[in-house]
């Protein structure tokens, strides 16, 4: 019977991201029934495969359908230690588990959500130029001037996409992209910073949505410099981390610019903190590292106070269906994430390609996410123990 659809085993897959692994979560039934999700974190994959594994053992033999349960369960299980790594392990046996209820009860994901308000979802190319800097050996595109830069903009144009997300990317014989180490001149960060951008206006057109992303990489008062010195651009927004929310108000209400924060605050409790004084403009958050549940609920919440949501995707194909069910959902979407230069051979880790045409991203309506991890494809490209940066 359906209700007693039973957990036999749960593993974490790994799989070769050319500078990183992919991580993923495969959770099995005595019915047959196999649900995939992705759970990849490039810095400490041995850690989250780790978590799936000591969450596993309380889980085999209950029912994969009570999902809420199983929730309770893992939270249970990791209270002295909640949030961080051991959260991104809860968030993809969650989203495995939602893969399997679609799948059994022959529906996408996003009918179990509450069902979709969009068949299309907006999409912009992020890290641009980014991984071009850092790895010219897999994309053979060198950026060694501005002009390079600016040629990048007009192939984001021509390939349909209406925005992009880029980091501090300094064209060079070899490019490079500076974060905190490399910030002790900030003149040459701020001058670079604005060349950058003017050459990707130039490529993709003055009004074309640009924003810049500055993760954990500068101090609060050198990123309001930055934002000051953007500030004549239109820019999508201005993408800064810190665990603190007043400091991403202070950056918030200093300048113009749209402020977009969040995306590595993975439990409802730590976010409700950003969203109490409004810390920033756009909320960002990420499915594989906070869980479907927790991002719905954070979702729900910036919409009461008519914040846009962003979500945070950069990883493989499986985490982009994944992300496609929750956009459909989200009255207040804004854009969702994409990496167009990614992992060369990442078309081969699902069974279906994501339907991606003119910027756009068709939300997917067969049974579970719409797509399959190749098993095969992971075994073959084991990873190789490299950690970037």
């Amino acid at each position: 019977m359906l209700s007693d659809l039973r957990i036999t085993a749960i593993e974490p897959l790994q799989a070769d991201a050319a500078w990183a692994a992919y991580t993923f979560v495969k959770v099995e039934t005595d019915e047959g029934i196999t649900g995939y999700a992705e759970v990849t974190d490039w810095r400490m994959p041995a850690a989250v495969a780790g978590g799936v594994r000591d969450l596993a053992a309380s889980l085999v033999g209950r029912s994969a359908l009570a999902i809420e349960q199983r929730l309770q369960d893992m939270h249970r299980q990791s209270c002295q230690g909640p949030g961080g790594v051991i959260q991104r392990s809860i968030a993809g046996i969650e989203c495995a588990l939602l893969d399997i209820k679609g799948k059994a009860l022959g529906v996408p994901v996003y009918e179990l959500l509450g069902g979709k308000v969009r068949d299309r979802i907006r999409l912009y190319w992020s890290h641009c130029g980014t991984y071009r800097a850092r790895y010219p050996e897999l994309y053979g595109k060198p950026l060694k001037t501005y002009a390079d830069v600016e040629a990048l903009g007009r192939e984001v144009v021509d390939r349909g996409y209406t925005a992009l997300k880029t980091n501090v990317v300094v064209p060079g014989d070899p490019a490079r992209t500076l974060n905190t180490f490399d910030a002790k001149d900030m003149d040459f960060v701020v001058s670079s910073v604005v060349k950058l951008i003017e050459a990707f206006k130039r490529g993709a057109g003055e009004r074309f949505d640009t924003a810049l992303d500055l993760n954990f990489h500068f101090d609060t008062l050198d990123v309001i410099r930055i934002a000051k010195a953007l500030e004549p651009y239109k820019m999508l927004w201005l993408e800064v981390d810190s665990w603190e929310p007043e400091v991403i108000r202070q950056i918030t209400e200093s300048t113009s610019l749209p402020v977009c924060s969040a995306e590595s605050v993975n439990t409802v409790r730590d976010y409700q903190r950003f969203l109490d004084i409004r810390a920033m403009d756009v909320a960002m958050f990420d499915l594989p590292w906070a869980g479907m549940s927790a991002c719905l609920q954070i979702a729900r919440e910036a919409a009461v106070r008519e914040m846009p949501v962003a979500p945070h995707n950069y990883y493989s194909y499986l985490s982009t269906f994944q992300n496609a069910h929750m956009c459909a959902v989200l009255p207040n979407l804004k854009i969702m994430e994409t990496d167009v230069d990614s992992c060369p051979w990442r078309d081969e880790y699902v069974t279906v390609l994501p339907d991606i045409r003119d910027g756009h991203l068709t939300v997917p309506d067969t049974p579970g996410w719409g797509t399959e991890l190749n098993e095969e494809a992971v075994a073959a490209r084991p990873w190789t123990g490299n950690i970037p940066f």
